[in-house]
């Protein structure tokens, strides 16, 4: 075989633009005795492909039988599902004001409420003053 004709396989093998028929002729060639020295280093690639075909399994497999764990999966969960529903307390309904207290006490905490509002109030206008007295301070220390 030409070896230019060779040299330019090897290039074509390389750009991926090879056909299977001229891969064929690289590994023929590659697999023979007389390959030129300056293509020696392509030789293990072309002869891989050829033992990685001759080579087989021999080991035995052991096999080992399926069990079938989709039925005690569906066995476990109607289990699961029936222990829920003999345990399930639903929620009673929300319970009013109007059903836990009287409406005496129901007025009473209103005007609690109402008081404490009312102190809460008070005490945020004397917040007010506060803060129109830092102001006032403020001037006069930062004044030099």
């Amino acid at each position: 075989m030409e070896l230019h004709k060779i040299e330019k396989l090897i290039e074509k093998y390389f750009e991926a633009t090879t056909t299977v028929a001229e891969e064929e002729t690289l590994r023929t060639y590659f697999s023979g005795d007389d390959i030129a020295p300056h293509l020696e280093q392509h030789a293990p690639l072309f002869n891989y492909f050829t033992k990685a075909k001759e080579e087989r399994f021999t080991k035995q497999v052991p096999l080992k039988p399926r069990k079938n764990y989709l039925k005690w999966v569906s066995v476990a969960a109607i289990a699961v599902f029936t222990v829920g529903l003999y345990f399930y307390q639903p929620t009673p309904a929300p319970v009013t004001l109007a059903d836990e207290y009287t409406p005496e006490e129901i007025e009473s905490a209103k005007e609690a409420m109402a008081l404490l509002a009312m102190n809460f109030n008070k005490g945020t206008e004397q917040l007010n003053h506060l803060e129109e007295f830092e102001k006032t301070t403020n001037k006069f220390l930062t004044k030099k």
